[in-house]
């Protein structure tokens, strides 16, 4: 029978939890927020730590709601961790753990906010991957776990998406996808009929494979088109990208003629308007190796001349120098584990300015105190709630040379 407790609960963590102790051992606690008196139940015991779920509040704090999934809770679909929470608190814990994380891992004091994108927390979700069991139905996965929930209907995802709830499927999994453009695309292994192909624009096999319709999407930001092949990585939420371009070309403060590097560049977003600031005198070298990006971006901007596409990952072309020997600004959108392997060599090219946009704020205060020690300083940092009832932020952070001969 499993552990069961009253616990008094702390401070948020990152992760999506809250930090607790049962007889002197630490419990990261799902489903609860830090003040609150709840009982728990636990999930998973380590020689160091528990993990627990909250299946009883005995003193709530303020800040929670009633859940509006119903999916959302203990031991149910696990994509979501603050459905318990009203929108405006969710911000502020993700605040909170921004500024722990960079005060424990880079010994830096934060005091901003996390700025929201859109008033509604519901519907935003662009991309769903639905997992599918053994009976065919499609779903979520718990939390922490391979066991899939099926569920009727997913309250993040956005209206617009292909209906894939509701149906059976001969596949392991199904992503849907729906474009700022409208374009509507399925992604999956299974057997379509003629009436689900008929109400999407493409179908994409898991492989890459086109089987009907267009296998890509078309994306708008600004006046520019982006083509997002697949299931290629794109923002999800609807305003993230234009968001994030904003944000990155205000810190990046480009010049005429700048020599700019757009690293882990996917397909072109920033590299497109980078490329505007530097205008046709400047150089922007976007990096990107996943082969399906680097051809999206090729037909992304062919037109501009002062691109230049290198096809490899960021360390190596960095290692080999085949970036050349200075730049005057690099931004740099790693995967969630963040840069740790390119932060020496970014810092040797002697940028003045750096911008790094961050899905980890860890992985982030890890590798801000890495250029610290290469001389390069946090001078502003924004974040997002890009991503409404989970623990993810967006994070824009400046970096620049702490020398006084800047360039």
């Amino acid at each position: 029978m499993a552990i069961e407790a009253v616990v008094d609960i702390g401070p948020i963590a990152h992760g999506g939890h809250c930090v607790a102790r049962l007889d002197g051992q630490v419990v990261f606690v799902r489903h609860a927020l830090p003040g609150e008196k709840v009982r728990i139940r636990v999930t998973e015991e380590t020689k160091t730590f528990l993990r627990a779920d909250a299946i009883e509040v005995i003193e709530a704090a303020p800040g929670r709601v009633v859940p509006p999934c119903p999916w959302a809770g203990p031991g149910k679909c696990g994509g979501c961790d603050f459905q318990h929470v009203e929108p405006a608190v969710q911000r502020e814990l993700l605040g909170d753990v921004v500024r722990e994380q960079l005060r424990r891992l880079a010994g830096l004091q934060w005091d901003g906010a996390v700025e929201a994108v859109d008033p509604d927390a519901l519907g935003w979700r662009t991309r769903v991957q639905f997992a599918v069991d053994e009976d065919g139905r499609p779903g979520l996965r718990r939390h922490r776990s391979h066991e899939i929930v099926p569920v009727d209907r997913c309250l993040i995802a956005h209206p617009d998406l292909p209906q894939v709830l509701g149906r059976t499927w001969d596949a392991e999994a199904v992503e849907a996808i729906v474009s700022s453009t409208g374009d509507r695309l399925l992604v999956t292994d299974a057997s379509i009929s003629d009436e689900v192909e008929a109400e999407v624009d493409g179908v994409v096999a898991m492989d890459g494979t086109t089987r009907g319709g267009r296998g890509a999407v078309t994306e708008r930001v600004r006046t520019a088109d982006f083509r997002v092949s697949g299931s290629g990585f794109w923002q999800v939420h609807p305003q993230a990208a234009a968001t994030l371009v904003d944000a990155v070309l205000a810190a990046a403060d480009v010049r005429p003629g700048d020599t700019v590097l757009d690293l882990y560049a996917g397909v072109g977003l920033f590299t497109t308007f980078l490329a505007e600031q530097t205008g046709e005198g400047g150089t922007v070298l976007s990096v990107e190796s996943d082969p399906g990006a680097s051809r999206d971006a090729r037909r992304n901007l062919h037109d501009l001349a002062q691109v230049r596409l290198v096809g490899e990952t960021v360390e190596r072309a960095l290692r080999q120098h085949a970036l050349g020997e200075r730049a005057d600004v690099v931004v740099l959108d790693p995967p969630r584990t963040g840069a740790k392997k390119a932060v020496a060599d970014i810092a040797a090219l002697e940028p003045r300015r750096i911008v790094y946009v961050a899905c980890d704020p860890a992985a982030l205060a890890r590798d801000l105190a890495s250029f610290a020690s290469k001389g390069y300083v946090l001078t502003d940092l924004r974040a997002f709630d890009l991503f409404p009832m989970t623990q993810h932020v967006e994070c824009v952070a400046l970096l620049e040379r702490v020398d006084s001969n800047l360039r």
